[in-house]
């Protein structure tokens, strides 16, 4: 028997970001790094839908008191959500050498 499906929500910052990176490989190494960097952030990310709690809970204070998780989706990026019944936030998919946890405090 399979897990239920969750219900995989991108707010506007995260869709951002990936609109962002995805312009980011496209300036520095193509059409093709633009597409396969997509998908891989997309196949990972789309992995929670059926297993929400593979993501680690965030290892700042703040944010794990909030309720945020951590899933590396990439050696370089990552994705920040929460965990709701009616689904998973998507909050934002950012380099994980930055200081993002700021973004989200």
């Amino acid at each position: 028997m399979q897990p239920p499906v969750s219900k995989l929500i991108y707010l506007a910052p995260a869709r951002k970001d990936i609109l962002d990176i995805a312009g980011y490989h496209l300036e520095k190494a193509g059409v093709n790094s633009a597409r396969s960097i997509t998908e891989e952030i997309e196949r990972n990310i789309g992995r929670l839908a059926q297993f929400p709690l593979m993501g680690q809970t965030h290892p700042d204070p703040v944010l794990a008191e909030s309720g945020y998780r951590k899933l590396v989706i990439t050696p370089m990026y990552v994705c920040i959500y929460k965990v709701f019944d009616d689904g998973i936030y998507i909050y934002r998919i950012v380099n994980s050498k930055t200081d993002y946890p700021k973004l989200l405090k």
